[in-house]
């Protein structure tokens, strides 16, 4: 093992790499310096504000909101991994990274993101027990298989992520060093190594492929199987059922789209890349919470009893 990591460090004389960031314009820069300021504050707020009204307003016993609100300290953990980083990079001259720190960044995006997709599909198989089989919801949907599914959430995303980072911590860096990306990902990275990658591309790409495409495919079919399933209900419920549908749709293809975009194929990167990446990291976790309460009475009734109590309280303080 010691021989192993020393010629390691022989080969790998790049002990940092240097991001060239979303732009080379420095007025560009600080506009997106606003900008993503902005929209990670929006981030943090927003799903901080479901987490607490979920925990707060009682709803943690409906499979749905317990898994939405871990959908939402997922979101920031995910955001939080690329976010602030790049943001303090829009102002910075040098715009570095250590190599350990671009390992663990790279291991964190994977492990978060693919916890996600995990999250969103077994929040797509709540929605279809609950429209297709409502009289067994509770017993199919009780606390202890929802404890497991979270569990396979994180042990999913953890493995997918552990595979991602040992084929590329593998590889021999010996310069250049210069990242056209503004953050540690796997096809960027492997273009740095100074060695063949090809096998280490497939790999990365079917790992990463299946996750993507195989989720998108599942959830596609299982909200088919909801809407064809909706004939059947009331108006009442067939508006209730699309509303809540609706919105975790909406969620899927902004998060699905631009991630199948980036994984399904060989390892190439493309100019688009970076602003593609923008999406799945910084504006799905932003808009997650704005789908989910919008379009969403239960939550917008629990905020407003919730935050309605608050103002109370502090008034009459």
């Amino acid at each position: 093992m010691a021989s192993w990591t020393h010629s390691m460090e022989k080969i790998n004389n790049v002990t940092e790499f240097i991001f060239w960031g979303l732009s080379q314009n420095p007025e560009v820069e600080e506009v997106c310096f606003v900008l993503f300021s902005f929209f990670y504050a929006v981030i943090l707020l927003g799903n901080l504000t479901i987490m607490l009204t979920v925990c707060m307003g009682n709803l943690l016993k409906s499979p749905m909101y317990f898994f939405l609100n871990f959908l939402s300290f997922v979101d920031i953990c995910y955001s939080s991994v690329t976010a602030p980083k790049m943001i303090v990079d829009l102002l910075a001259k040098n715009k570095t990274i250590s190599y350990v720190g671009c390992m663990l960044q790279l291991f964190g995006v994977h492990f978060f993101g693919c916890t996600e997709i995990f999250i969103l599909t077994v929040m797509a198989y709540d929605r279809y027990v609950a429209i297709c089989k409502p009289l067994h919801y509770m017993t199919i949907m009780d606390r202890e298989r929802c404890n497991k599914m979270l569990l396979g959430t994180w042990i999913g995303g953890f493995i997918h992520s552990i595979i991602q980072v040992a084929l590329v911590v593998q590889l021999p860096f010996c310069g250049p060093n210069e990242i056209d990306h503004y953050f540690c990902d796997v096809h960027p990275v492997l273009k740095l190594a100074c060695t063949d990658t090809y096998i280490v591309g497939v790999v990365v790409t079917a790992n990463s492929g299946t996750i993507a495409l195989g989720s998108f495919v599942i959830l596609l079919i299982s909200y088919s199987v909801i809407l064809v399933s909706l004939r059947k209900q009331s108006a009442e419920g067939r508006r209730k059922a699309l509303s809540t549908c609706g919105s975790h749709i909406a969620v899927v293809i902004i998060f699905f789209g631009p991630c199948t975009f980036m994984y399904m194929r060989p390892d190439t990167t493309f100019s688009e890349d970076k602003m593609v990446a923008v999406f799945y990291t910084i504006i799905t976790p932003m808009l997650n919470p704005l789908i989910y309460t919008l379009r969403n009475a239960e939550v917008k009734n629990a905020m407003k009893k919730l935050w309605g109590k608050k103002l109370v309280w502090t008034n009459s303080k």
